[in-house]
């Protein structure tokens, strides 16, 4: 799709892109402000292998001020970016012989992470009508001695669905009971727009489980910093210095003047972060709005980050211009050749019948390309 999408870009072709995965706005001044007196004082060098200092203790505050956790720096390391984050962690805590449960739909990348630490992922399903939480009843079909950790993400890429704080405690429990480890990607925790976000270990603390929690965050998307390349975790000392030292000599240390700036990020003014959290809701439900009029298409608004991931199940099976849509790619595919918006394909996140769509982009694009779908899907039907 993105090499396609690239071709016709490069022929001059109008394009409307529904792919994109990060936010469309710049890094807020006062941030961006930040990162050149870094470089202006010379903070170009090399950091402690974990992170700065400074910038832990920013982290240690915002986790404190923001999520009811309290951490000492040493339950911190920095990354660069948050996807260092749960690659490490996978390498630290997985070998040849385990396996580590994946809910679907699932970000591309986590059954990846499982497989380059040699242990196998199995997937779990989800129910789409619960904000794709976990299925429970599925979850214990699945379940061997070989099971040694999962992965969720709520909010959710690709579904932008924010699991209750009831499956969370029941999945605590089962994970106390079996001495899993839970890595909680929760890159888009601030992107939350009915409710206020609760982490999965101040959930984990709150009930008194005990079970043991890996925290994966970002600045990426809270404050459209994908470029500058910071992430982080939080979790047990013994975890976070076996992380430490796998990052050490992959990458020795973070970006440092990435970091400088993400104290001001983390410590300064939020209003930019409610700017943008407003602005996508209101494109939430712009798009959400579009996609439920396309004929045979149903979309439930998600509760979080920025994507909508409509059915377009019913278009299985179907031909149009003589070709058999026989799953997601051949729709996106159809989608993009004959009405330049590109989409990306459900299937690649586990999830056919499903496409996603990104709406990190502006209401005048959405409409355009919505409008655009429509008329390709008359020709199906």
């Amino acid at each position: 799709m993105a090499t396609v999408a690239a071709e016709m870009k490069s022929k001059g072709v109008d394009l409307v892109n529904f792919s994109v995965g990060e936010p469309d706005f710049n890094t807020p001044s006062h941030i961006i402000n930040a990162g050149k007196i870094a470089m202006d004082k010379g903070f170009t060098k090399y950091t402690a292998g974990p992170g700065m200092i400074e910038f832990r203790e920013a982290i240690c505050g915002k986790l404190e001020r923001e999520n009811g956790l309290s951490y000492s720096i040493k339950n911190i390391l920095v990354s660069n970016g948050e996807k260092q984050s749960l690659y490490t962690a996978c390498q630290a805590l997985f070998d040849e012989g385990d396996e580590v449960l994946v809910c679907k739909p699932y970000w591309v990348s986590f059954p990846e992470f499982v497989r380059l630490a040699d242990a196998e992922p199995v997937f779990v399903n989800t129910i789409p009508e619960n904000n794709f939480e976990i299925d429970f009843t599925h979850l214990e079909t699945v379940i061997s001695k070989k099971t040694k950790g999962i992965i969720i993400n709520s909010p959710s890429n690709p579904t932008g669905g924010v699991w209750s704080s009831e499956g969370i405690v029941r999945l605590l429990k089962i994970a106390k009971e079996n001495n899993w480890i839970i890595i909680s990607d929760e890159c888009y925790e601030r992107l939350v727009y009915n409710e206020k976000y609760i982490s999965t270990e101040k959930i984990n603390r709150d009930h008194k489980i005990g079970a043991t929690v890996l925290t994966c965050m970002s600045l990426s998307k809270t404050y459209a910093m994908t470029g500058w390349r910071i992430g982080y975790t939080a979790g047990p000392v013994d975890l976070i210095s076996a992380m430490s030292k796998l990052q050490g000599q992959a990458t020795s240390c973070a970006n440092s003047i990435g970091q400088f700036a993400g104290i001001e990020a983390l410590s300064g003014d939020q209003k930019c972060v409610q700017d943008m959290l407003m602005s996508f809701k209101e494109r939430r439900d712009f798009i959400i709005n579009l996609l439920n009029q396309l004929p045979g298409v149903k979309c439930l608004p998600p509760a979080g980050a920025f994507y909508a991931f409509p059915d377009f199940s019913r278009f299985l099976g179907m031909e149009v211009e003589g070709k058999l849509l026989r799953d997601t790619f051949d729709i996106s595919e159809y989608i993009l050749r004959s009405s330049s918006v590109v989409t990306v394909p459900g299937d690649g996140f586990g999830a056919p019948g499903h496409i996603r769509f990104s709406y990190a982009t502006n209401k005048q694009n959405i409409e355009k390309g919505i409008k655009r779908i429509k008329n390709a899907l008359k020709k199906i039907i």
